[in-house]
């Protein structure tokens, strides 16, 4: 992988992370949108308004999304957003398309929020989601923003169905969402909401670390947690980054593999990385500790 995709990799995750923190959101533009019109000239600011407008609007509604749209290593929806207009992040490209709603969470530093923002388009401020509840809120506010708030609901209801049931691993087992070059994913997070789902105890909470730290391999493996999660991009060593998360003394350790494009964004993706993830910790295994 190149080093421009990794560090990419690494800034939007650090990115959902403290996005979800208060105060984080930042609004688009001062239009307010109305609900009772269908917007025919969509465009996303960002790769969870990607994913939810691809899952929510009609293909024909959708003006742009963003250039990571179409990856599948950060993308849940890079399949089905083949074939939609993609940007390259520059506000003329926005400008051209001349949007009837932008939607999305764009970085404060971005400088083509600058430009967008006196345009005055309506817009819907995509805050990230912290857990499966503020998912669910962000489904239904694209699904009325966009004209079709009915599969807003159907969505959630298929997504409560394939959730009911989920096994939960017993004993309060303890799991570590290390990434590369050791960073750890803390609470208050929607890792952390996906362990709680499954029934394990974030290692971060245990060891009182924030939202996103960086946690040295003899610390982890002092920690000795039951299960260490990675992304499955990680599982093959690339570079001095992912060879931290290969190191033999972390090799005794359980690992669980969820791809990231499920857990960066707080989606329809969500139940893939639970039921992936509760059935991995529940598997039998003959080395268990």
């Amino acid at each position: 992988m190149a080093l421009g995709k990794i560090h990419l990799r690494l800034r939007l995750a650090a990115c959902m992370i403290i996005a979800a923190l208060p105060g984080a959101g930042v609004s688009a533009g001062a239009g307010a949108v109305n609900s009772t019109v269908r917007p025919h000239r969509i465009v996303s600011l960002n790769l969870c308004a990607d994913q939810l407008l691809v899952a929510l609007a009609d293909r024909d509604q959708i003006a742009g999304l963003t250039r990571y749209a179409t990856d599948a290593q950060m993308s849940a929806v890079a399949s089905q957003a083949k074939g939609l207009p993609v940007f390259g992040g520059s506000a003329e490209e926005v400008i051209a398309a001349d949007p009837d709603l932008v939607v999305g969470m764009p970085a404060r530093r971005n400088p083509s929020i600058t430009v967008l923002k006196g345009r005055h388009y309506p817009a819907l401020d995509l805050k990230a989601a912290r857990d499966y509840d503020e998912i669910l809120g962000s489904i239904r506010d694209v699904a009325r923003a966009v004209g079709h708030p009915e599969r807003g609901e159907a969505l959630i209801a298929r997504m409560n169905a394939d959730l009911a049931g989920l096994p939960r691993v017993p004993g309060h087992k303890v799991a570590a969402y290390y990434q590369r070059s050791g960073y750890l994913t803390g609470t208050g997070t929607l890792v952390d909401d996906l362990m709680t789902r499954v029934g394990l105890v974030n290692l971060a909470g245990k060891l009182g670390k924030p939202v996103l730290s960086q946690v040295s391999l003899e610390e982890m493996a002092m920690a000795r947690p039951d299960f260490i999660v990675v992304d499955s991009a990680t599982q093959t060593v690339t570079d001095k980054g992912t060879e931290m998360i290969h190191h033999p003394i972390l090799a005794n350790i359980p690992r669980v593999a969820i791809p990231q494009a499920w857990t960066v964004c707080g989606g329809p993706a969500y139940v893939k990385a639970a039921r992936l993830l509760a059935a991995q910790v529940n598997k039998p295994r003959l080395n268990a500790h």
